[in-house]
């Protein structure tokens, strides 16, 4: 069984999540612990990970079983495909969110002009800036070499 992303109303995360268990699909919502302040009182609140995102386990003949839950809008495609999230991933963050070590987090995405540090290839620990994002690859500039990188997806 492969894991696909589906897409939520907004803040509806947790409710599909509870509701996608109840009919007997495996879920997955990753939440964090975060501090909230209103005008009057701070709160600890639980917040998903990525939002208007939840990760079901089930089999592709099984997909469309998901939209018996109210607040499921659709999956999440990449490259004209329902996205697959591999087990490995999904432990991955699991593990990450279990570490006692964990302080704060949050997720963003790469955008053109962002510095990045290259974490492995053959330009290892090389900074970058992203010059172009598209469907199928990134170009990266490497001042310190002197070179434009493109990396294309698999």
């Amino acid at each position: 069984m492969s894991w696909f992303v589906v897409y939520t109303k907004p803040k509806w995360e947790k409710k599909v999540a509870e509701k996608l268990n109840q009919i007997g699909i495996e879920c997955y919502c990753p939440l964090i612990t975060q501090i909230k302040q209103w005008s009057d009182r701070k709160k600890k609140v639980e917040v998903p990970l990525f939002n208007s995102y939840v990760f079901v386990q089930l089999l592709d003949k099984d997909r469309n079983s998901v939209f018996q839950i109210a607040g499921v809008v659709r999956y999440l495609y990449w490259l004209g495909k329902p996205a697959i999230v591999r087990d490995e991933e999904i432990n991955v963050i699991k593990t990450g969110l279990a570490s006692p070590n964990l302080s704060e987090v949050s997720v963003t995405s790469i955008q053109v002009g962002d510095r990045i540090k290259l974490e492995s290839g053959a330009f290892t620990n090389q900074d970058a800036i992203v010059k172009e994002i598209s469907n199928t690859h990134y170009i990266l500039v490497l001042e310190s070499l002197g070179c434009v990188l493109k990396i294309k997806y698999k």
